[in-house]
């Protein structure tokens, strides 16, 4: 009994380990899209157009822009996410919610920075942000 016990508790530990966190706060999971645009005045999310990305243990990113859904892979190294090439779909959409999907797909170009402040989840690539909220499972 006690060797299964340190068993599940090394993988434990070993999973908790391998997600990926800064400042011990994770990335994993599913964030909801609430400003977009310039770092200095971002603009707020396109209303009843759910964008959000979802970090998965794993190092896959799946989420939708508001607009089109989309996917790709991630690696953390301390407050830096490195980005594989996103995959979208293609579908044409109103406008804003095309500016959004734009600056969105910039900004998960390559490498980026990001901060979690409480649930906040802030990416910043070059002069571009996104701000996120992070979803419950309640939502």
């Amino acid at each position: 009994m006690k060797t299964y016990l340190l068993i599940l508790l090394i993988i434990g530990l070993t999973v908790s380990a391998c997600a990926p966190k800064e400042d011990g706060k994770t990335l994993v999971g599913s964030w909801r899209l609430t400003a977009y645009g310039p770092v200095d005045s971002p603009t707020p999310a396109v209303p009843d157009a759910e964008a959000f990305l979802s970090f998965g243990a794993d190092g896959t990113l799946t989420g939708s822009t508001g607009c089109n859904q989309i996917g790709g892979d991630y690696q953390i190294e301390g407050d830096q996410i490195i980005l594989g090439q996103i995959a979208s779909t293609l579908i044409a959409c109103p406008d804003l919610q095309m500016a959004q999907e734009e600056t969105m797909l910039q900004v998960l170009t390559d490498t980026a920075s990001f901060k979690i402040e409480g649930n906040i989840l802030t990416i910043t690539n070059n002069d571009k942000v996104l701000v996120f909220e992070a979803m419950t499972s309640a939502t």
